[in-house]
């Protein structure tokens, strides 16, 4: 099942999870202190360009006398919508620009343009997903109470359902991040005060929402109202699809590995670094690709440093990796195609009980522990984990050929 004793299942001794930690502190110090005037200007004009694309995109939906120039205003939007929620709301919620002391660009004031309310979403996302990144229980983000992506997940009948949920899901992607917030506020409180005051305030953020984006701007139309509210609504699908493709692609492909809370009762801010870096998923992708997805196509180095700026990044990402060499740890990354399907391959796969599948519940694509070792003797002392899981995905290879449920 899920991974009770990371020490064991990462090959690695205390001494190196502890000389690792200090690396990864060292480039954290010196990203922290070359902060400067380049990543200003880099927030600034990314702000910018949403902004820029927001209105020309409005303005083509409600002005343009062709279709062919409303698709284009509908595409312009959901690109709009999709830098706003990633690439700002995103990554100025986690403070990555709390340094500038700016009012506007500063996590505790900036509010994304999406029906969720960004204070609650922090706690959520901030505190229970990236402290407790992948432990049962404590993340929320683990199939989002929705989807079942693990096998530490009982399998209930309504799973088998799952593959169509994970395409609603998919639809209504900022609908679901809004209710994951508040789900996370009941949480944090026992107080029905408490309680009340957080429903009446995601309540009026979606009223704003709903009054921005379906009533005040369809009404600017006039008679062509219609045709700006299903606008509205197709640029907003569109926002949903991709956000959802982007966060599945860093949290649920093979490779991301989840954790028994067991596994952190003593955790050192060493063992907290090689959680995050055994729990997430990157995609390959150049600037454009990731400038697209928020910069969230480098996972790994946002779980490492979850409030570095997001520029950052590219230039952090090969050093991470070296260190995965020096350790021989694995570093999960792959194509925005393979690392979707994997994660669809999950969601499907996990739908059906676990008499259906062929694999063990401790050595399996989507679902690992330390025990899959249990029979393996390393071909040569001292091999870590990377080359631990090739050798036995070599061993299974040729014990069971068709394999892999």
């Amino acid at each position: 099942m899920a991974i009770a004793d990371i020490v064991s299942y990462s090959h690695l001794a205390p001494s190196d999870i502890e000389a690792l930690g200090a690396e990864l502190d060292a480039i954290r110090r010196e990203i922290e202190q070359s902060r400067g005037a380049r990543d200003a200007r880099y927030i600034h004009r990314s702000i910018a360009l949403q902004r820029a694309l927001d209105v020309a995109s409005r303005m083509a939906i409600l002005l343009s006398p062709s279709r062919t120039g409303r698709w284009l205003g509908i595409g312009g939007l959901a690109a709009s919508k999709c830098i706003e929620n990633m690439e700002l709301g995103h990554n100025i919620g986690h403070g990555q620009w709390d340094w500038m002391n700016d009012p506007e660009v500063h996590s505790a004031t900036w509010e994304w343009d999406m029906v969720g309310l960004s204070s609650q979403w922090r706690y959520a996302h901030n505190y229970r997903h990236h402290v407790f990144t992948n432990v049962l229980g404590l993340d929320d983000d683990i199939g989002w109470d929705v989807l079942r992506v693990t096998r530490d997940q009982p399998w209930h009948w309504r799973h088998l359902f799952q593959p169509a949920q994970s395409l609603l899901l998919a639809a209504t992607f900022e609908w679901g991040i809004a209710l994951y917030g508040l789900a996370a506020a009941y949480k944090r409180t026992q107080d029905a005060e408490n309680k009340a005051t957080a429903t009446a305030d995601f309540a009026t953020k979606i009223g704003r929402q709903i009054l921005k984006d379906y009533v005040v701007f369809p009404a600017l139309a006039g008679r062509r109202w219609r045709q700006v509210l299903g606008a509205m609504t197709i640029a907003n699908v569109l926002r949903n699809l991709w956000t959802h493709v982007v966060i599945v692609c860093g949290h649920f492909p093979d490779g991301a590995e989840k954790f028994t809370p067991e596994s952190i009762e003593s955790e050192t801010r060493s063992d907290w670094y090689l959680r995050q870096m055994l729990g997430s998923a990157n995609i390959d992708a150049g600037p454009a690709l990731a400038f697209a997805t928020g910069n969230l196509c480098y996972q790994i180095e946002h779980h490492l440093f979850p409030d570095l700026p997001s520029n950052r990044y590219r230039e952090i990402a090969p050093r991470v990796r070296a260190l995965c060499d020096k350790y021989d740890l694995p570093y999960s990354t792959g194509s925005l195609v393979r690392q979707f399907l994997l994660a669809q391959r999950t969601v499907v796969k996990l739908s059906l009980p676990d008499r259906l599948l062929t694999a063990t519940s401790d050595d399996a694509p989507e679902t690992a522990s330390e025990r899959r070792f249990a029979s393996h003797t390393p071909t040569v002392p001292g091999d870590g984990l990377r080359t631990a899981l090739r050798t036995l995905r070599a061993r299974r290879r040729r014990l069971f050929p068709s394999a892999g449920a």
